[in-house]
């Protein structure tokens, strides 16, 4: 009997394991099939897309739809794209699957090192100006890594080796065109039902596309690459099919919203030098801003506080993906920049420009830029020339050590100790721009030249900040110096501004604590992207002006004080000092701030920081007006940029621009400058019988000693 019972158990237990042996073998034997690995190759790459979504980026999800859309957006593009190798018969079309799969994980790569440091997405216009701004990337990068990044390749490393070592087989069978065919329907109409969800959650999502992270979150990041390069592919189109009758709509808005001139404050600065002191990456916090009980910029706040200063504390950066060629396009020119790229490496050498360089030197201004690095980092050896001005002092006019440079080119205390002997050779009145660079990312420093103690936030790239933002300070406490003991300091307008802000929104966690905040909000980090602007002038009535405005109302400000009168120029910014201009502060992705409401992203904000869920009719109404508003000036800069428009309009008095008589080669510049001195003896070295002032910049740089 018991012989029995075990003959029962040994057959059911055979029959069991025959069972698991048949779904194994059916299990690899799908696999084998084309369709089977497809669908592998499909899932992990979806699946793979989707968390690094959640782990990499800072989208914003708000909501249960927003979660449901954001795990579903992988999968058309997905589809749509592997699909496309099984239209392909045997070896074929595995190894198009895997050059796919291969192709779409290093997108993910490089848009994740790049949303690390910039919060935004790469872009075609970026991607093709990549050469504009590549040196002395290498640092950058490496500080941006991190080693879980190369996470993003283990699936692809994962189904080259099942098929390398034939773990899975491939199946060499004749393609099935219904079966391909019905899979690209398939991808098609599940992009349809994403469309559509998506715009239900974010109306008129692709016809505002002023934020990257709107595309990626609803739409996909496969999406955001094809419709990124539509958008290239229409803007060189657009300037060919432009006219000048484009320019009504500009021309139209600009005579309902121009406002008057100051009258205390207009022609304040009339024959003055004007300096455009460019602090790198610098952010309004760092006012007053202290460490274990030290100052980090006390040159600064003195400069900030004096009574001869106007100084602005709800002053924005409005830049987009070209960061610091963002700031300088909208500093003097008045114009945005664009939703992708940068205006500087995409338009810069073709475009025509009325700049504020090219306006004042026609006014009889000698225009001059100093940067120490390469010319041609943003287009500017180029753009420079299209923007009127007359030199452009880059690295190869200053002497180079190896411990002279750090980062993106000279450390800032050489960089002006050096720049100050072509300054003193400029015929006055001039107008020069001296663009820093030590405080710039990754914000590293070497050890004799570090003099104030790390914030001690736990975040490597945040704490070093403050070093570099002290080296800046301390660089231009000895400029002003300089000023001061050559006499410029009380003949010139000098302008300090921040380009840009120097710890993107993905470091919250840090923010917080820099701030004295336990969490930041969305409207804490909108605040958080003020940089300084100050305005200083001998006998200038200063203090500070809570007015809000941004880099777009710099050039009309200017304008004002220098005595010009801007009513035939086309500017999208409006005088900082005008008594009934707009405050709406317009941002590249198409959120704004203002002294009353902000929108940031679908959210309203009080001037409190306090998210507004009702509002009232005549609420509603106000804000509406200000997103209108926002719009429209977004939407005309990259009308009157892309179409090229300002060919086709010429302001009473100014003269287009010709490139052709600007030469920035080191001798060519030297002899032009030699050439202005005798024409014009005004320089302070002409002043001086011949003497140089460069003696006067004191430093205290251990590199120089």
């Amino acid at each position: 009997m018991n012989s029995f019972w075990r003959l029962i158990k040994s057959l059911g237990s055979s029959n069991k394991m025959a069972d698991q042996n048949n779904y194994k073998v059916k299990f690899k034997n799908f696999f084998n099939t084309k369709k089977g690995f497809f669908l592998l190759v499909l899932i992990s790459f979806w699946i793979k897309t989707y968390i690094i979504y959640l782990t990499k980026f800072n989208l914003g999800i708000s909501d249960f739809m927003q979660q449901i859309i954001l795990f579903f957006n992988p999968l058309p593009f997905a589809l749509l794209l592997l699909g496309i190798a099984l239209y392909f018969k045997g070896r074929k079309s595995y190894w198009l699957l895997m050059l796919i799969d291969f192709l779409g994980s290093l997108w993910l790569f490089a848009n994740i090192l790049y949303y690390r440091e910039f919060s935004d997405f790469l872009s075609l216009g970026i991607m093709k100006s990549s050469g504009s701004v590549s040196n002395h990337l290498g640092l950058s990068i490496m500080e941006i890594i991190h080693p879980t990044d190369f996470l993003v390749f283990i699936d692809f490393l994962v189904l080259i080796g099942l098929l390398v070592f034939k773990v899975i087989k491939i199946d060499m069978s004749r393609p099935k065109f219904l079966w391909a065919t019905s899979v690209s329907l398939i991808a098609v109409a599940l992009f349809g039902i994403n469309l559509s969800f998506a715009e239900k959650d974010r109306p008129q999502l692709l016809t505002r596309t002023f934020d990257n992270n709107y595309i990626v979150k609803y739409l996909g990041i496969n999406f955001y690459a094809g419709y990124n390069a539509y958008q290239t592919y229409r803007e060189n189109s657009t300037r060919a099919n432009a006219s000048s009758t484009d320019l009504n709509s500009v021309l139209n808005f600009l005579k309902t919203n121009r406002v008057g001139d100051n009258v205390s404050y207009f022609g304040k600065a009339q024959g003055k030098n004007v300096f455009i002191f460019h602090l790198e990456s610098f952010q309004q916090f760092l006012i007053d801003y202290k460490v274990d009980g030290k100052e980090v910029t006390p040159n600064i706040n003195k400069f900030y506080h004096n009574q001869n200063t106007l100084s602005f504390d709800n002053f924005f950066n409005q830049v987009g993906q070209g960061k610091t060629s963002d700031a300088e396009t909208m500093l003097e020119n008045s114009l945005f920049g664009l939703p992708t790229g940068s205006v500087m490496t995409t338009y810069g050498t073709s475009n025509t420009f009325q700049a504020l360089p090219a306006i004042l030197d026609q006014k009889g201004y000698t225009t001059a830029a100093f940067h120490g690095d390469v010319g041609s980092f943003w287009n500017r050896d180029n753009t420079y020339k299209s923007w009127g001005y007359q030199y452009f002092f880059d690295e190869n006019f200053y002497k180079d050590k190896t411990n002279y440079s750090i980062g993106y080119g000279l450390k800032d205390k050489i960089f002006l100790k050096e720049a100050v002997q072509y300054l003193q050779q400029l015929p006055q009145p001039f107008y020069a721009k001296l663009i820093t660079l030590t405080n710039h990312y990754p914000y590293e420093l070497d050890k004799q030249n570090q003099t104030i103690p790390k914030t001690k936030t736990g975040d490597q790239t945040v704490d070093g900040y403050v070093q570099t933002a002290h080296y800046l300070d301390q660089a231009f406490g000895e400029f002003i110096q300089y000023l001061k003991r050559t006499g410029l300091y009380n003949n010139s307008m000098i302008v300090v501004y921040g380009d840009h802000y120097g710890i993107s929104n993905n470091h919250k966690k840090a923010i917080a604590q820099l701030l004295g905040k336990k969490s930041v909000s969305s409207y804490d980090l909108a605040m958080f992207q003020k940089v300084p602007f100050m305005i200083h002038l001998n006998g200038l009535k200063g203090g500070i002006d809570h007015t809000y405005g941004g880099e777009i109302d710099v050039m009309p400000t200017l304008m004002d004080l220098l005595g010009i009168k801007d009513n035939d120029y086309i500017q999208l910014g409006q005088d900082l000092l005008a008594t009934n201009r707009n405050q709406t502060v317009a941002f590249r992705d198409g959120d704004f701030v203002s002294p009353t409401y902000s929108k940031i992203g679908s959210t309203v904000y009080d001037n409190q920081g306090n998210v507004v869920n009702s509002l009232t009719t005549s609420e509603k109404k106000q804000v509406d007006a200000m997103q209108a508003r926002t719009d429209k000036v977004l939407s005309l800069s990259d009308k009157i940029i892309t179409g090229d428009l300002l060919r086709f309009y010429t302001p009473s008095g100014f003269q287009k621009v010709n490139k052709s008589d600007y030469n920035y080669k080191y001798n060519a510049t030297l002899e032009n400058l030699k050439k202005a001195q005798q024409k014009k003896k005004t320089s302070l070295i002409m002043e001086d019988g011949g003497k140089s002032t460069v003696d006067l910049f004191k430093t205290d740089a251990p590199e120089l000693k």
